[in-house]
């Protein structure tokens, strides 16, 4: 495992006490960093207040919990839609998605489907945790801070993908695919002329 990113479902009974959360109660989660990947923790608030705890959570924010509802079972979508695709690829926990995987956790953000919850400093990026505000799973995801020359390609695979013009493999077998080799464009660069400017 990578774990460049991660999925936790949210409890729906007290990690602490083990009773019952109740629909719309105050409640707060954490996560704890394991050689593993993350443990979560969903609790009354009490609870985690009174808790003597020998180690530091990785994340830790407050929130109310939402009872899932049974819905209506709908016509099955052709098309899957960004986060399911999500889901996906965090199950993959492909490395060569990542980039990828940014891209559509940004876009649920704006959407207002994720809400970003925390952000810390990793070696490679940043690892910021999105909750869902419909059915509270946390999403942990490494913000590879990516440079706006290769926004807009990202941006067209996550197109690619939502229309289903591509598969995830095929967008997969792209971010693997070896660069071709560039010609030193130096070589082949017409000398600046004296007091003109330069192709720089």
């Amino acid at each position: 495992m990578s774990q460049e990113w991660n999925i936790k479902s949210r409890a729906h009974v007290c990690s602490i006490c083990g009773q019952a959360l109740e629909d719309r109660s105050a409640v707060t989660s954490a996560l704890r960093e394991q050689p593993g990947g993350y443990e979560r923790f969903d609790s009354h608030q009490a609870c985690w207040k009174a808790q003597v705890r020998d180690w530091e959570p990785f994340s830790q924010w407050d929130g109310i919990y939402m009872a899932p509802k049974k819905e209506e079972k709908k016509e099955a979508l052709k098309k899957e839609d960004a986060g399911e695709i999500l889901r996906k690829l965090v199950t993959l926990d492909d490395p060569a998605m990542k980039n990828v995987v940014y891209v559509l956790a940004v876009m649920l953000e704006r959407s207002k489907i994720l809400v970003e919850r925390d952000a810390k400093a990793v070696e490679g990026g940043i690892r910021r945790v999105y909750e869902d505000r419909k059915n509270g799973d946390t999403f942990v995801i490494l913000d590879p801070r990516l440079r706006m020359e290769n926004l807009s390609e990202v941006q067209q695979q996550v197109v690619a993908l939502l229309s289903g013009t591509k598969t995830l493999g095929e967008v997969a077998a792209d971010e693997t695919a070896p660069e071709a080799p560039q010609e030193d464009d130096a070589q082949h660069q017409e000398p600046a002329q004296e007091g003109g400017a330069s192709a720089h």
